[in-house]
């Protein structure tokens, strides 16, 4: 399974950006997906995760701001950030993992830089 993610930029403080991550290949059913980023000279760290069925999670920082959504027709994963700040600057990934027999395989997208300027 491919992950591409795609919709970051640079975008001023305040702005909003859609960020979006599509899976490829051989699918059987993807499980969780997710959206991590990383932070110059910080260790990679989870922003929202959501199930198959929609449920979604949120770290704290993402809470109110952001909102993580599925399309399982396309396999892709969307999410949105709103009321951005410097400190959300960073690399986003995403993550995905299905079932391959009795193994749970994960997935990584290559990541797509986000840039917040104050």
């Amino acid at each position: 399974v491919q992950l591409q993610a795609s919709g970051g930029g640079l975008v001023q403080g305040g702005g909003s950006l859609r960020l979006s991550c599509v899976a490829s290949g051989t699918i059987f059913r993807i499980n969780r997906m997710r959206w991590y980023r990383q932070a110059p000279g910080k260790a990679r760290e989870m922003v929202a995760s959501i199930t198959m069925g929609g449920d979604p999670y949120y770290e704290d920082a993402a809470k109110g701001r952001f909102t993580i959504s599925r399309d399982n027709a396309k396999n892709t994963v969307y999410l949105q950030m709103n009321s951005l700040k410097a400190e959300d600057t960073g690399v986003y990934y995403c993550n995905a993992d299905q079932w391959v027999g009795s193994r749970l395989a994960e997935y990584w997208g290559q990541g797509t830089q986000v840039t917040v300027s104050s």
